[in-house]
C-alpha cells in the first residue's frame, strides 16, 4: 500500500527523501569534522539509480536543482563586493585568469589522454578550475581569515573565478552551437554575435532600469511592515528576473539570478534580504547537491581509478601549485601564497553546473561528469586536512621567526584590560557598543559579517570577524578576560550555543542575551545566560513611560493657567527613543 502511494506523489517523495537523507548524512559529516556538502552529495548517491533502495525521480530532481542553481547564483550576486575585488585586483584578477587557464589546459590534457574531443576536454578542465564558494568561505570563517589580507585575496580570487564561470555559462552554448530542427549547427560567429547582443541588451536593461527599480521596489515593500511579503518579494525578484532573462533575452537562469542579487545588494535592505531568503536558499541548495549526487556512479572509483586519481591531482596539486607560483611571483609572503593555494584546492557548485551544461550540450561524456563529481567529493574531504597542515606550519613558523606580514592592515588596538564582549554588530549591537564606549568602557566586537566588522573598525572599535559559535573563533576573542558578554544577535538557537561555549570558557562570566519570545528567553536561560531581554517587553515599558510622561504634561496644562508658550522643559518626551 505504501509503495503504491509513493508512485502517486513523486515530487513529494523526491523532496522529502532528499531532505531527510541529506540531513542525516550532513549531520554525520559535520559530526566527524567534514563539510556537510560531502553528506549532501552522499545522500544523492544513496537515493540515486546506482545504489539499492529508494530511487528518487531524476527529472524532478533536475528541476528542483535548477531552482537551487538560481538561488545559489542569487546568493553569489547578493554577496558580490566590487569593493573587496578592487582592493586585491592587482593579484586576484591576473592570478585567477592565469590559474583558470592552466587548470583548463591540464583538464584538457587529461581529456585528450582519455580519447575525448577537444571541446569535452576544455569543458572538463574548465569545471576543474573553479573552487567552491561554500567550502572556501566556510573554511576561511572557521579560521578567522575572512577579514585578514590573505583571506581577502582568496575571496577576490574566488570572485574573479565566479565571474569567469558566469561568462562561460553564457558563451559556451553559443560556441557549442546547439543543432536546429534539421540537425544543422549554426555558424559560430553568427551564434556568438547573437548571444553577445542578447547579453548586452539584458545588461543594459538591468543596469539602467533594474538598478533603480529593484531597490525601489524592495524599499516600498519593506515599508508595508510585512516580513512574509518582504521575503516573498526577495524570492520573486530572484526567480522572476532569472525567468525573464531566459524568456526575453535567451540568457541563462544563472546570469539573471546573479545580476538580480548584485543589484539588490545595492539596497540598504540587502542584509535583511540575505537573511530572510537564506532558509529557502539553503533548502534548495541542499536539493541541488542531492540531485548532483544522484548522477554519480560510484563504480567509477573501481573501474577507472587512474583517471579519478589524475582528476584529484589536477584539483589538489595542479591548481595549488599554479596558484602558489603566481602569488609568489607577485612577491607576496609564503603564508599568503599557501593560504591561496590551499583555499583553491577543491571544486564545488560551479563545477557541477558546468558539468550539467556540458552533458546538456552533448559536449561532455557521462564519465567526465562522474570524474568531476569524484574529484569534488575527494577534494572537499581532503581540503580540511590541508588547512590543518597549513595551520601547523604557520604556528611553527611564527614561533621560530615572528615576522610581520607586509600586507597586514592597521587595526584598532585590542583591549588591554577587562572588557565587554559584544557579539553581533547589527542595529542593536552598534548602539550598545556606542553607549558603552561613551561611558569609558573597553569593548571588543565579534561578528560573522565582514562588512559590519569593517564598519566597527572604521569607528575605531576593536572587532574580530567570525562565527562566535565556532570554538576556535571564540577563543580568539579571549572570553576569559571579559567582564561580561552581551549577545546582540537575534537568533536564539545560535545564541544559546554561544552562551554555552562562553560559560565553558569562563564559568563566572555575566552573560546577557536578547530574545523575541518567552520560549527563546527560557532557551537562553537554560543554556547558561544570567539574563535575557525580551525586546517587546522593553519596547512596551518604554512606550508606556513615554505615554505616562505625555499624559502627566497635559494634566498639568489642564490644571494650571493657560499659556500660549508652555515651558519647554515640561514638554512630553519626543516620539523616538
Amino acid at each position: 500500500m505504501l509503495l503504491a502511494m509513493l508512485h502517486h506523489t513523486p515530487l513529494l517523495d523526491t523532496i522529502a527523501a532528499g531532505l531527510v537523507i541529506a540531513f542525516v548524512f550532513g549531520a554525520l559529516a559535520t559530526r566527524i569534522g567534514l563539510s556537510p556538502l560531502v553528506g549532501y552529495l552522499a545522500a544523492g548517491v544513496a537515493v540515486g539509480p546506482f545504489t539499492p533502495g529508494f530511487v528518487g525521480d531524476q527529472s524532478l530532481a533536475n528541476e528542483l536543482a535548477e531552482i537551487g542553481v538560481i538561488l545559489l547564483m542569487f546568493g553569489v550576486g547578493l554577496h558580490f563586493s566590487l569593493r573587496d575585488l578592487m582592493e586585491v585586483r592587482k593579484i586576484a584578477v591576473p592570478g585567477a585568469i592565469v590559474q583558470i587557464a592552466l587548470a583548463t589546459a591540464l583538464g584538457a590534457g587529461l581529456g585528450w589522454m582519455l580519447g575525448w574531443s577537444l571541446g569535452a576536454g576544455l569543458m572538463f578542465g574548465l569545471a576543474l578550475s573553479v573552487a567552491s564558494t561554500v567550502v572556501l568561505l566556510r573554511a576561511l570563517e572557521e579560521r578567522r581569515l575572512l577579514d585578514h589580507p590573505r583571506g581577502k585575496i582568496a575571496i577576490g580570487w574566488l570572485i574573479v573565478e565566479d565571474l569567469a564561470m558566469v561568462l562561460a555559462l553564457v558563451l559556451v552554448p553559443a560556441v557549442a552551437g546547439a543543432p536546429d530542427a534539421n540537425g544543422d549547427r549554426p555558424d559560430l560567429w553568427v551564434s556568438l554575435g547573437v548571444t553577445l547582443l542578447e547579453v548586452a541588451g539584458f545588461l543594459a536593461l538591468m543596469l539602467i532600469v533594474g538598478r533603480r527599480a529593484i531597490p525601489w521596489l524592495l524599499e516600498r515593500i519593506a515599508g508595508y511592515g510585512s516580513r512574509e511579503l518582504f521575503t516573498l518579494a526577495v524570492l520573486a525578484i530572484s526567480l522572476g528576473v532569472a525567468l525573464g532573462s531566459a524568456l526575453l533575452f535567451n540568457v541563462s537562469f544563472a546570469l539573471g539570478a546573479f545580476f538580480a542579487g548584485m543589484l539588490l545588494a545595492e539596497s540598504e535592505f540587502s542584509h535583511k534580504a540575505a537573511q530572510d531568503s537564506l532558509p529557502l536558499r539553503d533548502a534548495f541548495a541542499v536539493l541541488f547537491f542531492v540531485s548532483v549526487g544522484m548522477l554519480f556512479d560510484p563504480s567509477i572509483l573501481i573501474t577507472q581509478p587512474l583517471p579519478v586519481l589524475a582528476t584529484c591531482l589536477i584539483i589538489i596539486v595542479g591548481k595549488s601549485v599554479a596558484a602558489l607560483a603566481l602569488v609568489l611571483a607577485f612577491r607576496l609572503p609564503m603564508a599568503t601564497a599557501l593560504t591561496i593555494a590551499v583555499s583553491l584546492a577543491q571544486i564545488g557548485e560551479f563545477s557541477f553546473i558546468l558539468a550539467g551544461l556540458g552533458i546538456e550540450l552533448d559536449l561532455l561524456p557521462s564519465s567526465g561528469r562522474d570524474l568531476i563529481l569524484a574529484g569534488a567529493i575527494l577534494s572537499i574531504l581532503i581540503n580540511p586536512l590541508l588547512f590543518a597542515a597549513l595551520a601547523r606550519w604557520q604556528s611553527g613558523k611564527e614561533a621560530a621567526t615572528p615576522a610581520s606580514d607586509p600586507s597586514a592592515e592597521i587595526l584598532p588596538a585590542a583591549p588591554t584590560g577587562p572588557f565587554v564582549l559584544v557579539i553581533g554588530y547589527g542595529r542593536v549591537g552598534a548602539v550598545i557598543t556606542q553607549i558603552l564606549r561613551e561611558r569609558g568602557q573597553e569593548v571588543l566586537v565579534l561578528d560573522a559579517d565582514p562588512d559590519l566588522v569593517d564598519k566597527a573598525r572604521a569607528l575605531g572599535v576593536p572587532a574580530l570577524c567570525g562565527n562566535a559559535a565556532n570554538s576556535r573563533v571564540l577563543a580568539e576573542a579571549a572570553p576569559e578576560r571579559a567582564r561580561l558578554a552581551l549577545l546582540a544577535i537575534p537568533g536564539a538557537l545560535e545564541a544559546g550555543e554561544i552562551v554555552a561555549r562562553l560559560r565553558e570558557a569562563k564559568p563566572d562570566m555575566t552573560i546577557i542575551a536578547r530574545g523575541h519570545s518567552e520560549g527563546e528567553l527560557q532557551h537562553l536561560l537554560q543554556h547558561g545566560a544570567d539574563g535575557a531581554v525580551l525586546a517587546e517587553h522593553v519596547l512596551a515599558r518604554r512606550m508606556a513611560d513615554m505615554a505616562a510622561s505625555s499624559l502627566a504634561y497635559y494634566a498639568r496644562v489642564a490644571a494650571g493657567p493657560l499659556s500660549t508658550e508652555p515651558d519647554a522643559s515640561a514638554q512630553p518626551e519626543p516620539a523616538t527613543s
